[in-house]
């Protein structure tokens, strides 16, 4: 781990801040208000030192993130009803079940469309069609987004990340949750562009946030507004 404010660590599906302290001693982890996950480390403790620490209290972290959940206000879980809202770019589309068509799931005349004997599985459909439908979408914004910052990503993909709405793999790529094709496109572009940055920058320093800021100068608005209403998105 490299001296500096600030660096990030990702062990599984759990994103870490790195905070470096000459004046600590010992390794701790702690999870802030919000659901951050925040480890502070003497900066000579190699990254495979905290990766192994962070493994040996992962029951514990979990632990710690679903009591904050709990005391969240909860969110109402989706019916597989007619009428039922799911979310789209932002948009909300009424759910109406219909006796026959052609797919199990699709969007067509303003609504969800759900064929009645694909109910049982009806959350995977919804998932499934989540993800061929945003890595389209996603594909085209990243190359935009891409251009604008002059980024070369070497792919685009779409999957459950667990707790992350966005990934930057060692190897260029970019992945994903499926959740982030739900939300408003403009939320989504500070996801995109925050991966983006991480293709020249892996930790959050300030040259990271200084290159996410070139590209969208009120991206704080836009972090606060997805640490605040993020999770109400994840529901289905």
């Amino acid at each position: 781990m490299t001296e500096g404010p600030t660096s990030r660590l990702v062990v599984d599906d759990l994103d870490f801040e790195v905070r470096a302290s000459a004046r600590r001693a010992t390794v701790e982890i702690t999870v802030d208000r919000g659901g951050e996950l925040i480890i502070s480390a003497p900066p000579e403790v190699p990254e495979r030192v905290l990766v192994d620490f962070v493994r040996e209290k992962k029951l514990w972290l979990y632990e710690k993130l679903a009591e904050k959940e709990a005391r969240r206000p909860p969110v109402a879980a989706k019916e597989l009803v007619s009428g039922e809202g799911f979310r789209y770019l932002g948009r909300s589309y009424r759910l109406q079940l219909v006796e026959a068509q052609d797919a199990a799931l699709k969007l067509a005349g303003g609504r969800f469309r759900l064929r009645r004997d694909a109910i049982d599985d009806g959350r995977s459909h919804f998932i499934a069609w989540y993800t061929e439908h945003g890595r389209c979408w996603l594909e085209k914004r990243v190359a935009g987004w891409a251009a604008r910052m002059q980024a070369r990503p070497t792919r685009v993909d779409v999957r459950d990340l667990g707790f992350r709405w966005g990934s930057c793999g060692r190897a260029g790529g970019l992945n994903f949750h499926w959740a982030t094709i739900l939300l408003p496109p403009g939320v989504v572009d500070y996801v995109i562009v925050h991966e983006l940055a991480h293709l020249a920058e892996p930790n959050h320093t300030p040259a990271f946030w200084g290159n996410v800021a070139r590209a969208l100068t009120d991206y704080e608005a836009r972090k606060a507004w997805l640490a605040e209403h993020g999770r109400v998105y994840t529901a289905l």
